[in-house]
């Protein structure tokens, strides 16, 4: 079992910390932050993909893909040509990204704690 299945099983058992539960559906590189995105509303793929070098449109895709099924975000089709896609978070998805906020706050702190006791070059 890879390690990204593991982690997303773990998300489903009822015994598991809800803790556990909640980091295995934001763990990976981009799911914070394409939260934190959608936060200011819908955007399309291509949108996301300009605001984050470095992420591919595979990735891209599989990351929004997962977030939709764990229903975090809503994937939008609009019929008209070209297919326009948007995604916008999920009531669910905004409760998480809620959450999260004092999470980031202690983070941000935290660095700034490394960061007085950094050496001086």
């Amino acid at each position: 079992m890879r390690w990204d299945e593991m982690t997303r099983s773990r998300a489903q058992d009822p015994n598991v910390c809800g803790v556990t539960a909640a980091i295995a559906v934001i763990d990976g590189k981009w799911k914070t932050i394409l939260l934190w995105l959608l936060e200011s509303g819908p955007h399309r793929p291509g949108e996301l993909r300009r605001r984050l070098p470095g992420l591919t449109e595979k990735v891209l895709t599989q990351t929004l893909r997962e977030m939709e099924t764990d229903g975090l975000v809503h994937r939008e089709v609009h019929d008209v040509r070209p297919l326009k896609t948007v995604y916008s978070l999920t009531a669910f998805g905004r409760e998480l990204s809620e959450a999260l906020a004092p999470l980031s706050d202690w983070g941000h702190r935290r660095l700034e704690k490394l960061a007085e006791f950094e050496p001086v070059s």
